[in-house]
């Protein structure tokens, strides 16, 4: 009965985060806009699934990122649709699910250590987002590095220069502020959804 209990919690919690990622990725919520710096904040569901749920249902909420990502119509995804649909697919929705799963994988090992939990969330906070940029970007030069749409950009942003100077000038500032907003966050969250005994740690 306990554990019927704790999947109907899960499917519940999986559910609402779900529905908060639709949220944020088709309002205002979702994005903070500083100057010229665009921050989104769509990773926090992801991490505090991947915290409280584990590494499956944190791929599953990467599929969700996926789908807000590939359905939002951002000026890169639709610029990119125009150069192949099928590959634009696999680079909104790949990168997500491998972000999910591996912070729900590193959660795990991480509670299991002697870490404090918020330490222990926070790093999968962290992790979270920094996975979200490394697997996206990866895969952005990996399938669309030969197109003029990024050469142009790798040029204008990195010129002469190598692959990962280019990755960190098209992120920029905003990725760390990324990393270290959704470490917070998703540490404050998932903490006190611990703290009051609505997920369990495996």
């Amino acid at each position: 009965m306990k554990n019927k209990t704790f999947d109907t919690r899960r499917l519940v919690l999986l559910a609402l985060l779900a529905a908060i990622l639709f949220l944020m990725a088709f309002t205002p919520f979702g994005y903070l806009k500083v100057g010229p710096l665009s921050i989104t904040f769509n990773t926090i569901p992801v991490a505090i699934g991947a915290i409280a749920l584990g590494p499956v249902y944190g791929a599953i909420l990467g599929a969700v990122f996926g789908v807000t990502s590939f359905a939002g119509g951002s000026s890169l995804v639709l610029a990119l649709m125009s150069v192949n649909p099928f590959l634009t697919a696999i680079l909104c929705f790949i990168p997500r699910i491998l972000e999910g799963f591996l912070a729900g994988v590193f959660g795990r090992l991480l509670c299991r250590c002697r870490l404090k939990k918020p330490i222990a969330f926070g790093i999968t906070g962290f992790l979270t987002a920094f996975f979200n940029t490394l697997f996206f970007m990866s895969a952005l030069v990996l399938l669309f590095g030969r197109t003029s749409y990024v050469q142009d950009r790798w040029i204008a942003l990195a010129p002469g220069q190598n692959v990962i100077l280019f990755i960190c000038a098209f992120v920029g500032v905003n990725a760390v502020i990324e990393f270290f907003s959704t470490a917070f966050i998703a540490s404050a969250i998932a903490f006190a959804l611990y703290k009051a005994k609505l997920i369990q740690l495996d």
